[in-house]
């Protein structure tokens, strides 16, 4: 009779294990999958920020062309027309950051690094441990000690 118990509680075990494991399966799957959609979400984002910084400066730009080419077309003095060279290559920058494919260049620089150049990509004193971080909030609960903040 006990051991019929005993096998009973280890298929219980093995039952439980195996439903433990299947439920962090899933619940690991579900934050690499929200992980992922914030990243794409924070993209969407910064390219909508390009976008809107390219615009605005196209707005600068077009002004100030306008704005030389007069002074130009009334002086004609050459050396009005030098801010255009700069301001051409920034406006030209962000319509490519905007517009065109420059992500999607960034990401294949940023692939070749990080199959090519993974030791670039190291930290200092490689990753935190539970004990360095432990080690972290202990200091910071001794310094309050020793120097306790003003009260006003």
């Amino acid at each position: 009779m006990g051991n019929y118990f005993t096998v009973n509680m280890e298929e219980n075990f093995k039952k439980n294990q195996e439903f433990i494991q299947s439920i962090n399966k899933i619940k690991m799957e579900r934050q690499i999958q929200l992980q992922y959609q914030m990243q794409e979400r924070q993209m969407a984002m910064q390219i909508a920020k390009n976008r809107d910084t390219c615009l605005w400066f196209t707005a600068f730009y077009v002004t100030s062309a306008t704005g030389l080419f007069t002074g130009f077309r009334r002086t004609k003095r050459p050396y009005l027309l030098m801010p255009l060279i700069p301001l051409t290559f920034v406006t030209l920058y962000y319509w490519d950051l905007a517009y065109g494919n420059k992500v999607h260049r960034i990401r294949m620089e940023a692939e070749h690094i990080m199959t090519h150049e993974a030791d670039s990509l190291e930290w200092p004193c490689g990753l935190p441990t539970p004990s360095s971080i432990d080690l972290g909030r202990l200091d910071e609960e001794e310094k309050k000690k020793i120097h306790p903040p003003l009260l006003q």
